[in-house]
């Protein structure tokens, strides 16, 4: 679409839906945009004013309100012009400031690279959009006529704002169900991006087009007469899969064009969602229903909000039909997403307007319940980048639809588990989950769930999200209040361990960490250049500092000043082993080459990539430690110790149908939970499993191994 060279297109489309002081409006929205942008010019040459023009002209066209509407035409104007937000509410109000304030970059901050400036960037407009969603839908628009106008970039600039469109505008488009919109950024940003694949499978579809013109006309004449003697009144359109589409799906899916080509789609618009079911069975009986391939997305909208039903058929001449069958409502809001519903309800009184409430609708609810998940994310996201990566997760799903046990239908990405499900209901629901009944059946967490199913959580009285559960979960939700989680209990459970490490430290020099005073622990901070006192437990329990030698710096500090420090603690203790209790949280880990478990002999070896790591004492990896003695610790485990720990056992059993069922369920009636399998032949009779199971103990370990090896279908049992 050219850029407008007047206000009058503007004007036009408004004019069908905006009342006229609405369009007074618009128009000292466009002469205090002219003023503020004066002198100023595109790329292209032209008078910058026409750009927020045409953007204002895209939102008029899916019939946006005023203060959306003005709000484009000013969206640049705090960011490229003197004029500041409070001269745009003087003039214009609060409402129009705010969202023209959300969709302001960050241009005068200073960033280290552009991926760090993008990621601010969209953070700061996704907490616009919580406060306003009118702000994304302008970032659309925005989005759109720069691609429109993309051709005056230099290719590499083109092919930056290409990738970021189809990366994070497109997907956002798509997930706040504005196809009309969506269609066009993909259609330009593949164009951007790949030029030459873009023109030739323009030219293909051209080619092609002429060949299949008559089979289109007669699937469409068809279906046309039959709903006609089914005396459903109804709209059939033929419809082209737009050129992105054909080329993700030849892609991903490594389909030649011919192939693709084989499917014709067609639209059925209705009047009422009951002749869209009805229209179903006349066009089944017309052509045969291809198996699985049928989706009631009335029935189970989409996380959008659309609204459709989807049906494939085996049509003439070996031809695939797709279907979609929707009533007129329903296209609409498939083609306009949110902004079809951004209707106010409005009550006139003389000189002023006030907006009432209304009910929101169903797209809305769902579009605001995504940007309270996105608020979610970035409440958890260690910085702006990590949001931006969460985001896009989020953003690309194929989704499937699972229950809740009272009935609730919850929306996950196909690929989702138990843990996903648990954070998408709640977030404390999240990190208490232990365990996980699907369609009443136990299920291990990282089980992918399915359409239809209906999932219970099994939950524990404390919050304990388990570190493992990143290797699996697939929703940017899940994943980034996990890291949060462990975050914050890293930070608390390593000032703890580091304060046990620094007080047996100092017991070597014969003093006492609580005789340490404010001012003693403040010089010993600044000394080491960090923030502060449990700064430095944290860095000594992270395995960032050595404990011995953070003692020795405060008894060299100390040494002449303060006796009350230099206290000689109870004679036994200065040699005593650590005590482990299996509650220190993510400060201390367990090796994974050789699962020490309670009752096992263990020593402790400071890493600083993973603190205190316990060790076995007979594992093949603690002889590399002999030339660090500096960083082993005596350790001892704690008498009555609550917690699971995981260990290794490897069965070597006959190859019989059934066998890991078998063993898994003996394993469960020794309430003991399976972290994972691994199986592999070892000949024709034989196979080797490894499971990974988790133990409170030696002797819970060893019931377990008893009651396996005494099944008929196990010839050798072992830890590893």
């Amino acid at each position: 679409m050219p850029t407008p060279t007047s206000l009058d297109g503007l004007i036009e489309k408004a004019s069908v839906y905006l009342k006229k002081k609405h369009l007074k409006q618009l128009r000292a929205a466009f002469e205090f945009g002219a003023e503020a942008h004066q002198g100023q010019t595109r790329k292209s040459g032209g008078d910058y004013i026409w750009h927020p023009v045409a953007v204002a002209e895209i939102l008029a066209e899916i019939q946006l309100d005023h203060e959306s509407l003005i709000a484009a035409i000013l969206h640049d104007v705090i960011e490229d012009t003197p004029f500041t937000k409070q001269d745009i509410i003087d003039r214009f109000g609060e409402n129009v400031a705010e969202i023209v304030d959300g969709v302001t970059k960050l241009g005068k901050l200073e960033f280290d690279n552009p991926q760090e400036a993008q990621a601010e960037n969209f953070r700061k407009m996704v907490l616009a959009m919580a406060r306003d969603i009118r702000v994304i839908l302008i970032k659309l628009a925005d989005r759109l006529h720069n691609m429109r106008t993309l051709g005056v970039m230099r290719p590499d600039k083109q092919r930056r704002i290409a990738r970021e469109t189809l990366e994070i505008y497109a997907p956002i488009a798509a997930r706040l169900g504005i196809n009309a919109i969506r269609i066009e950024l993909e259609d330009l940003g593949f164009k951007a991006m790949h030029p030459f694949r873009f023109a030739v499978l323009e030219n293909a579809v051209k080619k092609a087009r002429g060949n299949r013109v008559e089979i289109v006309e007669q699937i469409n004449e068809a279906i046309t007469q039959r709903l006609q003697e089914d005396n459903i009144p109804a709209h059939v359109i033929g419809r082209e899969k737009h050129l992105y589409s054909l080329y993700k799906k030849m892609k991903y899916k490594q389909l030649s064009f011919d192939e693709i080509l084989d499917i014709f789609a067609f639209r059925v618009v209705v009047n009422s969602a009951d002749e869209c079911y009805r229209v179903l069975g006349s066009v089944h009986s017309l052509y045969k229903p291809f198996p699985g391939r049928f989706k009631d997305y009335i029935a189970i909208p989409k996380a959008n909000g659309y609204q459709s039903l989807h049906t494939v058929l085996f049509g003439p001449f070996g031809a695939y039909i797709e279907i979609q069958i929707r009533t007129n409502e329903m296209h609409e809001v498939s083609e306009h997403g949110i902004a079809a519903h951004w209707v106010y309800k409005q009550s006139l009184d003389d000189e002023h307007e006030t907006h009432g409430e209304r009910p929101l609708s169903a797209v809305e609810v769902r579009a605001q319940e995504w940007v309270k998940n996105l608020l979610e994310i970035q409440q958890g996201a260690g910085n702006s980048l990590d949001f931006l990566e969460n985001v896009k997760i989020d953003l690309f799903p194929n989704v499937i639809y699972v229950f809740t046990p009272k009935g609730d239908i919850i929306t996950l990405p196909a690929g989702a588990t138990a843990v996903d499900f648990a954070y998408a209901v709640h977030t404390n629901i999240g990190h208490a989950t232990v365990g996980c009944r699907v369609d009443k059946k136990l299920i291990p967490l990282r089980t992918h769930l399915e359409s239809g199913q209906t999932v219970e959580i099994i939950r524990s009285k404390e919050l304990q999200p388990n570190p493992s559960w990143l290797h699996f979960v697939t929703t940017a939700k899940a994943r980034s209040q996990i890291r949060a989680f462990l975050k914050n209990q890293q930070s608390e459970s390593a000032q703890a361990l580091g304060q046990r490490l620094l007080e047996k430290g100092l017991r070597n020099f014969n003093m006492s960490y609580n005789g340490l005073t404010d001012a003693i622990r403040e010089g010993i901070v600044i000394e080491l250049k960090l923030e502060s006192w449990d700064h430095l437990l944290e860095e000594i329990g992270l395995g960032k500092r050595l404990a011995k030698l953070v003692a020795k710096q405060i008894h060299d500090v100390v040494l002449g000043k303060e006796d009350s420090v230099l206290r000689h603690p109870e004679p036994d203790q200065s040699m005593q082993p650590l005590v482990i209790t299996g509650t220190e949280g993510m400060a201390v880990n367990y090796a994974g080459c050789c699962h020490p478990i309670p009752g096992d002999e263990i020593i402790g070896f400071i890493s600083a990539e993973k603190g205190l790591v316990i060790h076995r004492q007979e594992c093949k990896n603690v002889k590399h430690f002999k030339n660090h003695p500096e960083k082993w610790l005596d350790v001892n485990w704690e008498e009555n110790i609550t917690q699971t720990f995981d260990v290794e056992l490897q069965l070597e059993v006959h190859n019989r149908r059934g066998a890991l069922a078998t063993i898994a369920s003996n394993i469960a009636e020794m309430k003991t939970d399976i972290d994972r399998v691994r199986s592999e032949d070892k000949d024709e009779t034989y196979s080797l499993m490894n499971i990974v199971i988790r133990v409170h103990t030696r002797k819970h370990l060893a019931d377990v191994m008893r009651k396996l090896k005494r099944l008929s279908i196990v010839e050798k049992i072992q830890r590893l």
